[in-house]
């Protein structure tokens, strides 16, 4: 059982970075992306207004700076020759004072360095300078999005860990359905079927298991009988009722990886309007399916789900394009949009998700989350589909 990526795979993405950026013309990089640090050293950690930063040398050497409370995180889990720490944030000092220092000692006023942004950026607090008014670097590159497209492609144990992500979704959802009962409240369902799901997976794996995320969880965020027509909705700790549509949902994080499953399901019964929609969704999904193949850009199969709709007069139900592809974050590039033409390859891991809403009636969506093989696709998660078995209460 493969529950996390060993050190000997986050050197070779190391190689492989610092590959693609002397390609770029990049003798450094300086980087503050949370998911990117994660993805190239291992280290997982909880982002807040002290600033953190990879840096990776002009010898191809990985450190990471930190504040002095992370000094041993840090040691103990990442992937790196070197930490260098500041004492606080904002401290007497500004923590960006302490990160010129080290540049200037690495040399970096006199190379091409690759950054992915400006400076540290934070919601909890943070303010502070752009480091290049800082650190005149000889040349700037921008490198936002480059370690996003390294991860596109993902590896047998990447693939490994997102489908143990799929079988702790898949139990977390069958009960969801188990608790969901007409009068009941989304979250007395949500809670009962994350907390079994959850400690049946923590006595399964055991101390091996590192979630870096959320454990085995499944909810509604508000999508229960009209209010579903709102896509991206928040919970509304709703009661359920007889012949509403619901639209679950239910993942999982594995060291970071997840799944993404969803189902349109009806309580007690549903209506003859709502099958027509809920097929309709089910035959857009099975014509993505059977568009997904390695060599295509990712817009033909948008292309061919919005033909269909189109053929069958529903455009005006359609409030998102297909599909994304998913890893340490749940929506990653590239997408399954009219506007991405990214030519997908074996090893990208996508959902798919077409749907459809329906002012005062609700929503109708799918979705699965799917491995391209060299010849097709694989599917990871693996909930019924059919209209038949999702009829629950």
């Amino acid at each position: 059982m493969i529950l996390s990526i060993p050190a000997s795979e986050i050197e070779q993405r190391q190689q492989r970075f610092v590959e693609t950026l002397s390609a770029h013309g990049c003798d450094a990089a300086l980087m503050f992306s949370v998911t990117d640090i994660f993805y190239l050293t291992g280290f997982n950690f909880r982002p807040s207004e002290r600033p953190i930063a990879l840096i990776v040398d002009a010898q191809g050497a990985f450190s990471l700076f930190v504040p002095r409370m992370e000094v041993e995180h840090a040691q103990a889990y990442a992937v790196i020759s070197q930490t260098h720490d500041y004492p606080e944030y904002p401290g007497m000092t500004h923590p960006m004072e302490y990160l010129k220092d080290v540049l200037q000692v690495k040399g970096f006023t006199t190379l091409s360095v690759g950054v992915d942004a400006d400076g540290y950026s934070s919601a909890k607090g943070y303010a502070g300078p752009a480091v290049t008014s800082l650190v005149p670097f000889a040349n700037k590159v921008s490198i936002k999005g480059l370690v996003e497209r390294q991860r596109y492609i993902k590896s047998y144990r990447e693939i490994e860990l997102i489908k143990e992500s799929a079988r702790w979704g898949n139990l977390a959802h069958s009960l969801l359905v188990k608790y969901t009962q007409a009068g009941g409240r989304e979250m007395q369902a949500e809670g009962r079927a994350t907390q079994e799901a959850a400690q049946a997976m923590f006595a399964t794996l055991g101390a091996g298991y590192r979630p870096y995320g959320s454990p085995a969880h499944a909810f509604y965020r508000g999508q229960i009988g009209p209010h579903s027509a709102f896509p991206h909705s928040q919970n509304q700790n709703a009661q359920f009722k007889s012949g509403f549509n619901v639209v679950s949902q239910a993942a999982c994080d594995v060291w970071g990886y997840k799944s993404e499953l969803e189902r349109t399901m009806f309580i007690d019964h549903a209506s003859s309007t709502q099958e027509t929609f809920f097929n309709h969704m089910v035959q857009a999904q099975d014509i993505a399916f059977g568009t997904i193949k390695p060599g295509i850009p990712a817009s033909r199969v948008e292309e061919e789900v919005q033909r269909y709709f189109k053929d069958q007069n529903l455009t005006q139900y359609v409030k998102h394009h297909t599909g994304h592809n998913l890893g340490l974050l749940n929506h990653e590039a590239p997408f399954f949009d009219l506007g991405d033409h990214t030519v997908l390859e074996a090893g990208m891991v996508f959902s798919v998700e077409p749907g459809l809403y329906v002012e005062g009636l609700g929503a109708f969506r799918h979705s699965d989350t799917i491995v391209i093989t060299d010849s097709g696709m694989e599917m990871i998660t693996y909930f019924p589909r059919d209209f038949e078995s999702l009829i629950i209460g």
